[in-house]
């Protein structure tokens, strides 16, 4: 494919324009950094033509909830989201990123999910879109995380902030939005949000409101059979936002995992509530975070990881750990007494536990000849934390049941995908690519425009991203050509590096950013953006 033209324009010809609308056959001619024309376009002297024959053309996709915070600046990571039709990522989610702030706390906790940013070391949000410009193939927005707020005012402390320290956080947030953020978002099993109440957060969430913003919640407990505490209390941070803020908090679920009767039903009480909600859930029934997440208590969790290491070279405290802590990791509702064969070894940061990657925790115990305490306290102090692992749920669920979740016309798609690691989840580089081989060509779950409105025009239009997520005259040139007979996910449990097929040519503000399958590299800066709230 050529990637200019004297003329400066771009033609994509005799492809079927897709769109949230319906599909058509036509052209679509792109100068500069839009959309120019589509239908029957006329040739022009010069034109760079892409032959898109037998296949879709779409608007570009958008990740609804990405941990590629650190890592837009990685070339694999760009080819493995653009081999997937991401043009787009919505960052800063789970409560930590790295600003407001110096970064520092979200490279300590986070180090394991979203890893250092390669330039970012304060500034705000104004700084950190600024880094994504020019840096990357893929365009970023910005969630203000409310953990990393709490921690830039209230520090370590796990006590209920007060009313001035409260005042600084609301700060910080409405300065975080005026920058362009497009909204907030909580990570409540996650420390600090853990520490956080309800009525603290629909503190937070009162300047987001007043500009329509989005609160972006991964709830507190849990999910799955517990996902009912969640929503309410959701529901009742957006009553008492809207009500300070005289006006609507928009909400949104983050990874909205559990059987599909519980999730249509929660979903069903927020509307009855008149919350305005959406959410987010990627086509994969196993979840993946911090190994310490489930398996270290909040208050210990919350400490500096020196402090951290300390406690758990500690003999005394380790057995009070056993004795105290892992019996509630038993009564988790979303893992139960099974959880050593439900948790595996996603990425280990200790080299010389390499051997362990792919392994549920109770086969690495066994070939380690400890029992499973041991094993995951020696594992989470050989690494200093920087630890992942993939929980499998308690109950299997076919494809059929999350095909009763995605056709909820509030479902978009997000792959909740964690980069760093040999052995990740393979929805990093797969759920979008998935989401269209299995919901749209195998179980006809979503139409080609249904796919359109779920990844890429709902999306735009909740986060604020302009006119992206439609094909028109002045719309950005993000676009994907998608073969709809072989596009695939082609990364697995076993073998989760490999990246997505059919989708072979992608522009991003009308820039050739893949072609044939392989990035290409600019004549000038690369066009991928901070993208600031429309």
């Amino acid at each position: 494919m050529s990637t200019a033209s004297d003329s400066g324009r771009i033609v994509l010809r005799g492809g079927t324009i897709v769109d949230a609308t319906g599909e058509r056959r036509g052209d679509v001619a792109i100068e500069g950094t839009s959309i120019t024309e589509i239908g029957e376009v006329a040739p022009r002297d010069g034109d760079a033509v892409v032959d898109c024959t037998g296949r879709l053309v779409m608007p570009g996709l958008i990740d609804a909830h990405s941990h590629a915070d650190g890592l837009l600046h990685d070339e694999n990571v760009q080819r493995s989201l653009l081999r997937q039709g991401v043009t787009s990522v919505i960052v800063g989610q789970d409560g930590v990123s790295y600003a407001p702030g110096d970064g520092a706390y979200a490279t300590e906790y986070f180090a394991a999910i979203n890893g250092p940013h390669p330039s970012y070391s304060g500034g705000g949000v104004a700084e950190l879109l600024t880094a994504v410009d020019g840096a990357s193939r893929v365009n970023a927005a910005y969630l203000v995380p409310a953990g990393t707020v709490r921690f830039e005012v209230c520090g370590r402390s796990q006590a209920p902030a007060d009313d001035a320290q409260r005042d600084a956080m609301s700060a910080l947030v409405r300065e975080g939005m005026r920058d362009g953020a497009v909204g907030l978002s909580t990570g409540l099993d996650y420390v600090p949000g853990i520490f956080q109440s309800g009525r603290e957060i629909a503190d937070l969430c009162t300047p987001v409101a007043e500009v329509g913003g989005v609160y972006v919640s991964h709830m507190r407990g849990g999910y799955e059979a517990n996902s009912a505490a969640g929503i309410d209390e959701t529901a009742e941070i957006a009553r008492l936002a809207g009500d300070r803020s005289g006006g609507e908090l928009r909400v949104h679920v983050s990874h909205f995992h559990a059987e599909a009767d519980i999730v249509l039903a929660q979903l069903d009480a927020l509307a009855a509530s008149g919350i305005d909600a959406t959410f987010d859930a990627y086509p994969y029934i196993r979840g993946c975070s911090l190994m310490g997440m489930p398996l270290l208590p909040s208050e210990l969790s919350a400490q500096p990881v020196d402090d951290i290491m300390r406690a758990l070279d500690d003999p005394d405290e380790r057995e009070r750990l056993r004795r105290e802590w892992f019996p509630r990791v038993a009564n988790n509702p979303s893992l139960g007494p099974d959880w050593p064969h439900m948790i595996s070894l996603s990425h280990l940061s200790a080299p010389e536990l390499s051997w362990a990657h792919g392994l549920t925790i109770a086969q690495a115990a066994q070939r380690a000849d400890v029992d499973v305490i041991e094993f995951v306290l020696d594992t989470l102090r050989a690494c200093r934390l920087q630890a992942n692992v993939i929980m499998a749920v308690r109950y299997e669920r076919p494809d059929a049941e999350l095909a009763r979740i995605f056709a909820h016309p509030g479902h978009v798609g997000g792959s909740d995908g964690i980069f760093i690691g040999s052995h990740p989840h393979p929805r990093a580089r797969g759920s979008f690519a998935r989401f269209l081989r299995t919901f749209v060509r195998e179980t006809g779950t979503w139409s080609w425009a249904d796919a359109v409105q779920h990844l890429s025009a709902t999306p735009a239009a909740r986060f604020g991203l302009g006119r992206r997520g439609a094909i028109e005259p002045g719309a950005p040139a993000d676009l994907i050509v998608v073969d709809p007979d072989a596009v695939a996910d082609a990364a697995t449990y076993d073998e989760p590096l490999r990246d997505a097929v059919g989708i072979d040519d992608v522009f991003v503000a009308g820039v050739p950013v893949l072609a044939a399958g392989e990035l290409v590299s600019p004549a000038s800066e690369l066009p991928g953006r901070g993208l600031r709230r429309a």
